[in-house]
């Protein structure tokens, strides 16, 4: 029998190296910080323990973020997390407001582990975020706002209390906008 597990390790592996020399905006930080975070939110935060989400966590920004394509993640972990990346990754191509757009609308059809997966990015960088200066904080908040939105439908009851802790997370990040 087959560890279930192994997909997480062999994500955790591949989004390092396809993250290698990128930083975060501190210009300090590793990016893959990053997505180990998202997946510890998901895991740790939120409560989901599926091996498949929480590989997705880990490769949510490697199309992109890095020359990887989905060809690249159905080839290694498979159809469904390449399906779940895929929905989490911007079309470059377009402009950035068309761009935004088309992400929500993405978002807003998509499968609810998708939306569990997008609330914990955005949980990460509302807390990332607190050392940026006042318009860089209210930027990420505006942007997260945005996103909670275009996820809030077809949560199962279930992930309901995952909205209520991206939104906790947020009116923190708004009262140090005020303090």
């Amino acid at each position: 029998m087959s560890d279930p597990n192994a997909i997480v390790f062999e994500a955790i592996a591949f989004a390092a190296r396809a993250h290698q020399g990128q930083l975060r905006k501190d210009e300090k930080t590793p990016y893959v910080s990053h997505v180990f975070r998202v997946c510890t939110v998901v895991r740790h935060v939120f409560g989901f323990d599926d091996p498949q989400m929480l590989a997705a966590a880990l490769l949510h920004d490697t199309i992109e973020d890095t020359t990887t394509d989905c060809d690249d993640i159905t080839e290694h972990f498979g159809p469904v997390v390449a399906k779940w990346v895929g929905a989490l990754t911007k079309d470059a191509r377009l402009p950035h407001d068309a761009r935004e757009a088309e992400y929500a609308r993405v978002l807003a059809v998509a499968d609810w582990q998708v939306k569990v997966l997008k609330l914990a990015d955005v949980y990460d960088n509302a807390g990332d975020c607190r050392s940026f200066a006042p318009n860089g904080r209210r930027k990420t908040l505006a942007k997260s706002r945005f996103y909670l939105d275009a996820v809030r439908s077809g949560v199962p009851a279930d992930a309901h209390r995952v909205i209520a802790i991206v939104e906790a997370r947020l009116a923190e990040l708004e009262a140090s906008l005020t303090s």
